[in-house]
C-alpha cells in the first residue's frame, strides 16, 4: 500500500479519535448552565463541579488526539496542511481561540472566590465549547464537498491556493455539518454525563439526551444523505453511515433503557462510523476542488489532481515513530480511563458552605 494512503488511514484515525472522546467534552461544556442548574445557588454550585469533575481528568489528554492529528497533516500532507490554513485560516483560528478559552475556564474557574468570577469562567467554557462543536462540522463539511482550489505558479513551482472567503465556507450544506455535530456532540456528552454521575443529575442527562438525541439523529441523517449523494454514492460510505445511523438509535434505545455504558457505547460507535464515513466518502482525495479538477488534492500519485504528499523517506519515517508511540498513547490514556471510572454524586463535592454565605451576603 502506497504511504500516503497509509498516512490518509492514519489521519482519518486520529481525527475520529479526537471526535470521539474529545466529542463528549464539548457536550459537557455546553450543559453546564442546563443541567449544572439546581434547587439553590450551593446545589447548583454542587452540581457543576460534579459535571466538570466527569471530564477533569480527561479533557486536556482528549485534546492530545488534535494536536497529533494537526501535526501529521503538516508532516504527512505538506499540500493539504497549507491549503487547508489558507482558506479556513478564520474558522480554524476562532477554534483556536475557543479552545484556549475553555481550558482557562477549566483552570481558573475555581480560583476565585466570588459567584460572578464562576459565573464568567462558566460562560467562558460554555462559548469555548459550543463554537468548536459547531465549526468542526462547518469545517470537515467543507473539505469533503469541495472547496474552490486553484493551481497557481510561484517562484518556488506550482501550488494550490483556495478562492473563497470565510463566508464562502458558510454555505447551507456546511452550516447543517456544523448543526449535526454540535446536536451529535451535545447527545454524546449527556449520555457521558449520565454514565459518570448518579443521583438527579444522572436522571436529568438521562432525560435532555433521550430529547436532544432525536434532533440529532434527525439532522444526522439528512445531512449525511445529502453528503453521500454530493460526493458521488460510494457504498462503503453508504454503509458506514447505516452503520452510524443503527449505532446512534441503539445508543437512545439503551439510555431510556437506563443502561448508560451500553448507550454511550452506541454515541460512541455514532461518531466513529460518521466521521468513518466523511473519510470514506473523500478518498482517495484530501480536499477536493469545486472549481477545477486540477487543483484537487489528493493521493494518487498519477491522478488527475495535485499530489499532496511529502516524500516516501519522510513518510517512512513517521510510520515507524508512529508504529512504537501511538499504542503507548492509547495505552496511557485508555489507562486513565480506567481508574476514574466511578460514578460522582453531589455528595462527593467538598463543602460549598463558603458559596453559600457569599450568596446571602
Amino acid at each position: 500500500m502506497d504511504l500516503a494512503v497509509v498516512w490518509f488511514i492514519l489521519i482519518a484515525v486520529l481525527w475520529i479519535g479526537y471526535f470521539c472522546l474529545e466529542g463528549f467534552d464539548f457536550g459537557v461544556g455546553m450543559l453546564l448552565p442546563i443541567l449544572g442548574k439546581g434547587k439553590d445557588a450551593e446545589d447548583t454550585e454542587r452540581r457543576k463541579r460534579v459535571m466538570l469533575g466527569t471530564i477533569g481528568p480527561h479533557w486536556d489528554g482528549n485534546e492530545v488526539w488534535l494536536l497529533t492529528a494537526g501535526g501529521a497533516t503538516f508532516a504527512a500532507f505538506r499540500e493539504w496542511y497549507a491549503t487547508l490554513f489558507d482558506g479556513f485560516y478564520l474558522a480554524l483560528l476562532l477554534v483556536l481561540v475557543a479552545l484556549i478559552v475553555r481550558a482557562l475556564g477549566f483552570e481558573y474557574r475555581g480560583k476565585g472566590s466570588s459567584a460572578q468570577w464562576r459565573r464568567n469562567w462558566d460562560l467562558a467554557i460554555v462559548i469555548g465549547s459550543f463554537l468548536p462543536a459547531l465549526l468542526w462540522g462547518v469545517a470537515f463539511a467543507n473539505i469533503v464537498a469541495g472547496t474552490p482550489l486553484e493551481v497557481v505558479e510561484t517562484t518556488l513551482g506550482s501550488g494550490v491556493e483556495f478562492q473563497g472567503t470565510l463566508f464562502t465556507l458558510l454555505n447551507p450544506h456546511a452550516l447543517l455539518g456544523g448543526l449535526c455535530t454540535l446536536l451529535l456532540f451535545l447527545t454524546h456528552g449527556a449520555i457521558f454525563i449520565a454514565l459518570k454521575t448518579d443521583g438527579d443529575v444522572r436522571h436529568d442527562a438521562r432525560a435532555l439526551a433521550g430529547k436532544v438525541g432525536i434532533a440529532s439523529a434527525a439532522v444526522a441523517v439528512v445531512w449525511l444523505t445529502w453528503t453521500n449523494i454530493i460526493t458521488g454514492n460510494k457504498i462503503a460510505a453508504w454503509v458506514v453511515t447505516l452503520l452510524a445511523a443503527v449505532s446512534l438509535v441503539a445508543g437512545l434505545v439503551f439510555n431510556r433503557m437506563g443502561r448508560e455504558g451500553f448507550a454511550f457505547l452506541g454515541t460512541f460507535l455514532a461518531t466513529l462510523f460518521a466521521v468513518g464515513a466523511l473519510f470514506l466518502m473523500l478518498f482517495p482525495d484530501v480536499m477536493p476542488s469545486t472549481l477545477d479538477p486540477a487543483a484537487t488534492l489528493t493521493t494518487l500519485r498519477d491522478g488527475p489532481g495535485f499530489y499532496a504528499a511529502n516524500s516516501d523517506h519522510t513518510l517512512g519515517i513517521m510510520t515507524v515513530v508512529a508504529l512504537i508511540f501511538t499504542p503507548i498513547v492509547i495505552g496511557y490514556q485508555a489507562w486513565t480511563y480506567w481508574v476514574f471510572r466511578r460514578r460522582l454524586t453531589t455528595s462527593h463535592i467538598p463543602d460549598v458552605a463558603g458559596v453559600r454565605e457569599r450568596v446571602h451576603s
